[in-house]
């Protein structure tokens, strides 16, 4: 009894080491490797460089006054759309003092040559009457005498314009601001009480209000140097609005800046292209925009992903699927590429299976 019971305590522990055995065994062999395959597929391929900018008006004109002075009255608002010659702003003169005396000394000037051109008059047409001068000579101090008056209407207009900014006579306004081109009314930087200065040779004046043509928008943008070579006028672009999520806009590419400046420590290239506008949607003067500037397309390739290419020098090859797990090496041609898709130009068909890498 003693003798079997010590036979299974020995068969026991050997069962249990032949058992950690094996299973450490099976633990410590490696898995077979499992590779996966991709298909090539048919893709339209574009190759892109990137812009940013904004959409601006084409035509954009800021409004100024001819005269200073106070802004009296505001007859339009922001968003408003005006026409050729509509009244924008109306300016209280406020009259320069050595100007305003200027036109006072002219106007008294021209009086007195007036009244003595009238007293004249009246003695040389006594004189004409009764044959004592010619008439050629009558007719030189008439001549004077119509000359002196001209002199004071127009010292009175002057004076006019100058302290009230119209003149009644002459119809002539200078502080009425109208619209010069059709458009929308984007900003109106004053109020009303507002002091402006008159746009003339020494300054540009104080804007009133600024109007543009908002049916015609050009995107502006910067290109980077490492860029700019690849690009030319006519090319397409695709805009993408900040403010107006998945729609985009197409755009042709108008023009390229011969100068670079240095933005952030790189240079870059001034862009323009002209929008085409879409019904639905609005642009607004200065929303945000990326464009993909589009330098070469191809439609409707045979393509694969470019991370499973295997580079051997100057030579390109994937590893096709020839039978189960088995795969071998193929040279191949490949054309354009995105950066992420790269298009098969000879070496496989559609329908076969590479490594995935």
């Amino acid at each position: 009894m003693k003798r079997i019971l010590i036979g299974l305590v020995v068969v026991i522990i050997i069962a249990a080491f032949v058992g950690t055995g094996y299973f450490l065994y099976q633990k410590s062999e490696e898995p077979p490797i499992v590779f996966e395959t991709d298909q090539p597929f048919r893709t339209d391929i574009i190759k892109k460089t990137i812009a940013t900018g904004s959409i601006v008006p084409r035509k954009e004109v800021a409004l100024k006054s001819q005269v200073s002075g106070v802004v009296d009255k505001l007859y339009v608002e922001e968003g408003a759309n005006v026409k050729v010659g509509d009244l924008i702003a109306k300016i209280k003169i406020i009259p320069n003092v050595v100007a305003l005396n200027n036109a006072q000394a002219q106007l008294s000037t021209a009086q007195i040559n007036y009244d003595n051109a009238e007293k004249e008059l009246k003695r040389q047409k006594e004189l004409f009457d009764e044959r004592v001068i010619s008439e050629f000579d009558y007719n030189q101090f008439l001549l004077d005498f119509k000359l002196r008056k001209q002199e004071v209407e127009a010292a009175e207009n002057n004076l006019e314009l100058i302290k009230e900014g119209s003149s009644q006579k002459t119809g002539n306004v200078s502080n009425l601001v109208r619209s010069t081109v059709d458009g929308m009314i984007l900003d109106i930087p004053v109020k009303e009480g507002t002091f402006i200065i008159e746009s003339n040779t020494f300054n540009e004046g104080t804007s009133i209000a600024t109007i543009a043509d908002m049916s015609e928008m050009i995107f502006e943008g910067k290109v980077d140097e490492s860029e700019v070579g690849k690009i030319s006028e006519g090319m397409e672009l695709a805009l993408s609005v900040g403010a107006i999520e998945g729609v985009v806009f197409d755009a042709r590419l108008e023009f390229i800046s011969p100068k670079g400046e240095t933005d952030d420590g790189a240079i870059k290239f001034d862009i323009k292209a002209a929008v085409s506008l879409k019904d639905d949607y609005f642009l607004r003067a200065g929303y945000s925009a990326t464009a993909d500037i589009i330098l070469q397309k191809a439609e409707n390739v045979l393509a694969i992903k470019e991370s499973n290419l295997i580079f051997d020098g100057e030579e390109i090859f994937v590893e096709v699927q020839v039978s189960d797990q088995q795969f071998e090496r193929r040279k191949i041609e490949t054309g354009l590429s995105d950066g992420i898709n790269i298009q098969i130009a000879q070496g496989l068909q559609e329908n076969e299976q590479i490594k995935k890498l």
